[in-house]
């Protein structure tokens, strides 16, 4: 076989990683997540200087596009304080929900990069959170065919 057509392995070939999609909502943060914003900013750069010192080009370029993403959701960050005594559901409010069962459920409405559902923390922008954002203890709302109650309302950080 002739060698033209066999392509040999380039260690210089830099992979082109694409860009991290930015959501086109509004970076509304917590606190906490404005931290969580600040600290991967300097795991990355701490990353970066790492690869850098390897001469590790494949890394440099993955740690670059991900702190890429990272300094943008910091500048466009937008750090929302909460009512200590919310009314109504909305960003950083801790809601619990009763369901017509007995059962309850409590999460807390936050930024698209703080979200972590199974730690009870949901994304603003979520289906669940944009069904409750603006009701008061004492409303029932649908959600997902199930009956629920707002039983309680308070600062989530």
């Amino acid at each position: 076989m002739s060698r033209a057509f066999v392509r040999e392995n380039d260690t210089n070939e830099v992979p082109d990683f694409p860009e991290r999609p930015v959501s086109e909502h509004t970076n509304f943060v917590t606190p906490r997540g404005l931290r969580q914003i600040e600290q991967a900013v300097r795991e990355l750069e701490q990353a970066r200087e790492a690869a850098r010192r390897n001469d590790d080009k494949v890394e440099l370029a993955r740690v670059e596009r991900d702190l890429r993403y990272w300094l943008r959701r910091k500048a466009s960050a937008r750090l929302v304080e909460v009512d200590p005594r919310p009314e109504k559901v909305r960003f950083g409010v801790r809601v619990r929900l009763r369901y017509e069962d007995g059962s309850e459920r409590q999460f807390t409405l936050v930024g698209e990069d703080e979200a972590d559902p199974a730690s009870g923390l949901i994304s603003w922008i979520a289906p669940i959170a944009q069904q409750l954002i603006g009701r008061e203890v004492g409303e029932e709302v649908d959600l997902n065919g199930r009956m629920a109650e707002i039983v309680a309302l308070e600062p989530g950080y």
